[in-house]
């Protein structure tokens, strides 16, 4: 598979993810189309006859204004299918996940059901969820996040909302310096450059860019840009480290901290994200960081005005990652599959629906959707879209981290502060990584 993400929503993908990924709940957009239209192929599941009246269990996680959207927007449906009702069911994040594998083992699973891209896989596996392909979205999603989103080239979730990994950075206290803005399709090289000719105009203790050795995801992002693939697949059981590319990165991020391009080590791990004082930007002592789709809308808010965008520096095999997190599945089990296709297509072409639905998933997954609700948006949302637009250009899929390797992304945190400190040679910590890495995998197959 070739899924990844980053509010709880992002928590399970910073550890499904263990990044970034403080990012809410994700919505979609593309092209509209009218209501009821869609007509997926038929898959041996009865269909009811025309006007007979259906029942949809629908499940969800959520804040109380997702809830009360997703309501309004079941009841708009039924108002446009008068045949149709709802059961709906609605929790917490926690409670959900906790629910759905005894809900599974009853074989009592809704209808309908939101999934996150960080559980989908071992869902899928299971045998709950639902083949999708048969439903049309030309038009509505994008093709390569509809394909970044493919288990096993076979779609299992109507993604609902955008979700992307991108740079954000200061735009007027860069122009205020006279320091040329980051550009869109940078490469590594250039990224690097960059942050040398920038550092030159900038005061002491001021920097262009923040120190990511000891962030797992951006080496996963700086392999996978070189065509070396992820670093964890086959749901855990292959590592893939590779050790020429570690050892350039982290060379490369130890001269620029010798040349103090990058803060020195004690005063990159103070930083805290989204925290008005401690964000490595807001703080004013950092010109760059990275920032996801719901990042970078706390981070408009934090400086009103002062943030724009960019992509993650590409490689050969693109760069960064746009897919979304968050979609909407039918149950294997479903009596009613035909019309629970037709339901989740909708969730996503209804102009009405969208607009009842609003930003409560996300920047919605359909244009069309996007352009109804943008005239009525705040700052922070028209951010999040133009992050979205700069990552998808040569975005890669999301890569999480596999299952089991917790305490491994622990374990990369601390060896390589080690060596952010100078108490640890990169070679050193490549093995000690790489070890622990193939030990897991080792136990996950």
């Amino acid at each position: 598979m070739k899924l990844r993400r980053g509010t709880k929503e992002a928590a399970a993908l910073l550890m499904a993810l263990s990044l970034a990924l403080t990012a809410c709940g994700g919505g979609d957009n593309k092209e509209n189309a009218p209501s009821g239209s869609a007509s997926p192929g038929g898959d041996g599941a009865s269909s009811p006859a025309a006007g007979e009246a259906v029942e949809l269990g629908v499940t969800w996680w959520g804040p109380d204004a997702r809830h009360e959207a997703t309501k309004a927007a079941l009841d708009i449906y039924t108002k446009q299918n008068p045949n149709v009702k709802f059961k709906p069911e609605f929790m917490a994040w926690d409670a959900f996940w906790q629910k759905l594998p005894t809900l599974v083992a009853s074989k009592s699973v809704p209808d309908v059901l939101q999934m996150d891209a960080a559980y989908i896989q071992d869902y899928v596996s299971r045998g709950v969820m639902e083949d999708l392909s048969d439903i049309d979205l030309t038009g509505i999603v994008p093709d390569n996040i509809l394909e970044n989103v493919k288990i096993d080239g076979k779609l299992y979730g109507i993604p609902l909302s955008h979700n992307a990994q991108g740079l954000a950075y200061n735009k007027p206290d860069l122009e205020a310096a006279g320091i040329e803005l980051p550009k869109q399709g940078w490469t590594w090289e250039e990224y690097f450059q960059w942050a040398r000719d920038a550092k030159k105009k900038l005061p002491e203790d001021k920097y262009p860019i923040g120190d990511p050795a000891n962030a797992w995801d951006w080496f996963q992002w700086y392999q996978a840009s070189q065509g070396k693939g992820a670093i964890m697949s086959d749901g855990g059981k292959t590592f893939n480290l590779d050790k020429d590319l570690f050892v350039k990165f982290h060379d490369e991020l130890n001269a620029l901290r010798q040349e103090k391009v990058l803060p020195p080590p004690d005063t990159s791990l103070a930083f805290l994200e989204n925290d008005p004082q401690a964000d490595p930007m807001a703080s004013g002592k950092v010109m760059t960081r990275g920032a996801t789709v719901g990042s970078v809308a706390a981070l408009e808010q934090l400086m009103p005005g002062k943030v724009a965008v960019v992509n993650v520096p590409n490689g050969p095999s693109g760069g960064g990652w746009a897919q979304s997190t968050i979609f909407l599945g039918v149950s294997a089990t479903s009596k009613h599959k035909e019309e629970a296709k037709k339901f989740v297509k909708w969730f996503i072409t209804d102009s009405e629906g969208g607009k009842a639905l609003g930003l409560t998933r996300g920047i919605p997954i359909n244009e069309a959707i996007y352009k109804e609700l943008e005239p009525t948006l705040e700052a922070k949302d028209k951010i999040s879209k133009a992050l979205a637009d700069v990552a998808a250009e040569k975005a890669m899929p999301f890569y999480s981290a596999g299952p089991g390797f917790t305490e491994w992304v622990d374990f990369y945190k601390t060896t390589m502060e080690a060596v952010m400190f100078g108490q640890k040679s990169v070679e050193d910590a490549y093995d000690e990584i790489n070890k622990l890495g193939q030990d897991i995998a080792a136990k996950q197959k």
